[in-house]
């Protein structure tokens, strides 16, 4: 049941705002949606159609003071950067991204996003996301199946002293394969856990110094994720996963994998960057590795 002290939303104004037609729901919801009729998809050699669980749709809360949303997006792999790009440049907050499914053909994956503030902004937000979802497939109607660009070959060469410099934390070679990796505590069932139980921030980079391939998992607390994703973008580091690994540790912890190409050099640029953009909401809330 919607507060009656809050003010009901405006089901024209946010449709307007999306582009799409808008309807209120209970508690004085309104919703909005897209179904990704534009690729077809097969899951387990089945056609899937959008009712049954490929459609976008965001959903607007009135609060005190305008809206919250939240939403969920279908999206293509060459779709995930440029759509999370479009939600961080409007103030959208991303907040997981997963696959629903498997065998799925071509893959799909669906980034959850939310925010609150003013509702049309919100709702043009939304529409900026799938705006951008829409320019990829416009320019290729068949979803991508790499992300372009030269990838490291051959035998792997990487040098490991800049990527310590850079990064810190324990480092290994093995093979010409160079691992970063950077542990913090953790409680869950009343014991204290650390790196050696999962809790770590990690990358390995492959290829050599003038082209490598970059892979890894950063762990983050609530407050860290906006800021970590933000960095990884910035840097040119493509965001692959956002999840949890576990249920009822103490601080509930999230994990954002990644993948990018470039020079070493570059690569361990943008991850200091983010693991600075993590220190600096770590040290804002307080919290300790």
């Amino acid at each position: 049941m919607q507060n009656s002290a809050v003010p009901a939303l405006d089901a024209a104004v946010i449709g307007e705002a999306a582009g799409v037609k808008a309807t209120t729901a209970d508690g004085g919801v309104v919703r909005i949606g897209w179904p990704r009729d534009d690729v077809k998809v097969k899951v387990d050699g089945m056609s899937l159609q959008p009712f049954a669980g490929l459609g976008s749709w965001a959903a607007f809360l009135p609060t005190e003071h305008g809206a919250m949303v939240m939403g969920d997006t279908v999206v293509f792999q060459d779709e995930v950067s440029p759509a999370m790009d479009a939600a961080f440049a409007n103030g959208l907050e991303v907040s997981a991204l997963h696959n629903h499914f498997f065998f799925d053909e071509p893959r799909v994956y669906f980034m959850h996003v939310g925010g609150s503030g003013d509702p049309a902004e919100l709702a043009a937000g939304i529409k900026a996301v799938w705006d951008a979802i829409k320019a990829v497939r416009q320019k290729r109607p068949e979803p991508a199946t790499t992300f372009g660009g030269a990838s490291p070959s051959g035998e792997n060469a990487i040098t490991e002293g800049p990527i310590m410099a850079a990064l810190g934390g324990k480092v290994e070679s093995k093979d010409g394969i160079v691992k970063v990796s950077i542990g913090r505590k953790g409680r869950m069932h009343g014991m204290e856990m650390g790196g050696s139980m999962g809790l770590t921030t990690w990358a390995a980079f492959s290829g050599k110094d003038d082209l490598a391939a970059v892979d890894g998992d950063f762990i983050m607390t609530a407050n860290e994720v906006q800021p970590v994703l933000r960095a990884l973008r910035e840097g040119g580091i493509h965001v692959v996963a956002l999840h949890n690994h576990m249920i009822g540790e103490e601080p509930a912890f999230y994990f954002t994998h990644f993948w990018g190409k470039g020079s070493a050099q570059n690569l361990a640029a943008g991850l200091k960057a983010a693991l600075a953009a993590q220190a600096a909401a770590e040290k804002e809330l307080g919290h300790g590795k």
